[in-house]
């Protein structure tokens, strides 16, 4: 069975039981050392899990746990002290390298992984084939609330069927990044709509009902296929763009909707606690390998090896706060 088949049908029981293993190791000044804890996005939540379950068979002893509590929430546990690896589907925000500042906490901001949104609609929807940058903003933007209410107020060739709307949290890194993108700014997005942190009631809210539009990372949509149909996104060479096949998201052709996936490691962890530097290693090392299989796009050859680099001098801070949705990232490394 392939990682993606497990995640989707296992998501909360196996990450429940990757928390509770290893809070229950929680006995002793050496056990804590010998542990990992990651915590953070949903988008990329796969990929950890699955390097942690290979780096497990490598390494049987590790006590590595794997949690998704939002890029948000991440940060939150990541900038207290109380996780050592915080993933992220965003940069981190100004208020949240602020907090771990104040907690002493530096970190190390790695890009592992690439991610296109996809922009999802129901299977009778035969109409929303190709929609433009200002048609997503004026969908999704704060000024539409409670205003643009059906599909021909976003294009007069649409039918007059009501928008229903769904989409991740406004705590999360997806919705920062879409808002960023569409909008020109993130967080300005709009509040009626159905919103979930997990990404399968985005996908059983779209495919359950005719007028439905939402977007999700590209892993979920490629899990539930058979169900969706997938819009295209007109890039600014103004060709309609899809992130499958996935070969769109590595060239960079769907933009602006495509951007890196990371993982933000405490430099106070990679120093004090040789099995956090150990699982980095591993990760970096390895984690190409399945990010296909889970749903994403392994990073360019050329990234991989600036990461690698990056990680072997300890550099701190973050360099891609001033990246804008669809620049390279290998620009920002």
């Amino acid at each position: 069975m392939s990682f993606g088949s497990r995640f989707k049908d296992s998501f909360f029981l196996t990450s429940l039981m990757l928390i509770a293993s290893s809070i229950s190791a929680c006995n002793s000044g050496q056990e804590l050392k010998s542990q990992v804890s990651i915590d953070g996005a949903a988008v990329g939540f796969p990929v950890s899990l699955a390097v942690a379950e290979e780096y497990g068979k490598v390494k049987p002893e590790a006590k590595v746990s794997v949690a998704s509590s939002g890029t948000g929430g991440g940060f939150s546990k990541f900038c207290n002290g109380d996780i050592d690896i915080a993933g992220a589907s965003r940069t981190i925000r100004d208020e949240e390298i602020k907090k771990c500042k104040s907690k002493n906490i530096e970190f190390v901001e790695l890009p592992v992984a690439l991610d296109g949104i996809a922009v999802i609609t129901n299977r009778q929807n035969n109409f929303a084939k190709c929609l433009t940058i200002k048609e997503l903003g004026k969908i999704w933007g704060a000024k539409s609330d409670s205003k643009i209410l059906t599909w021909n107020q976003v294009n007069p060739k649409f039918p007059n069927q009501k928008l229903k709307l769904y989409a991740p949290a406004s705590d999360t890194g997806t919705f920062d990044y879409m808002t960023q993108a569409v909008t020109g700014k993130a967080k300005n997005g709009r509040t009626d709509y159905t919103p979930s942190h997990n990404q399968n009631l985005l996908v059983q809210g779209v495919s359950g009902e005719a007028s439905a539009l939402g977007y999700v990372g590209i892993s979920y949509y490629i899990q539930n296929q058979d169900k969706l149909n997938l819009v295209a996104v007109e890039s600014p060479t103004g060709k309609c763009e899809k992130p499958v096949p996935i070969d769109n998201v590595v060239k960079n052709l769907y933009t602006p909707l495509s951007r890196p996936l990371f993982i933000y490691v405490s430099k106070k962890s990679l120093d004090s606690k040789p099995a956090v530097k150990e699982f980095v290693d591993f990760y970096l090392e390895n984690s190409w390998k399945w990010v296909d299989s889970v749903g994403y796009v392994a990073l360019p050859d050329e990234a991989y090896v600036k990461v690698k680099q990056k990680l072997a001098t300890g550099e701190t801070g973050t360099k891609f706060k001033k990246a804008k949705p669809g620049e390279p990232i290998t620009n920002f490394i």
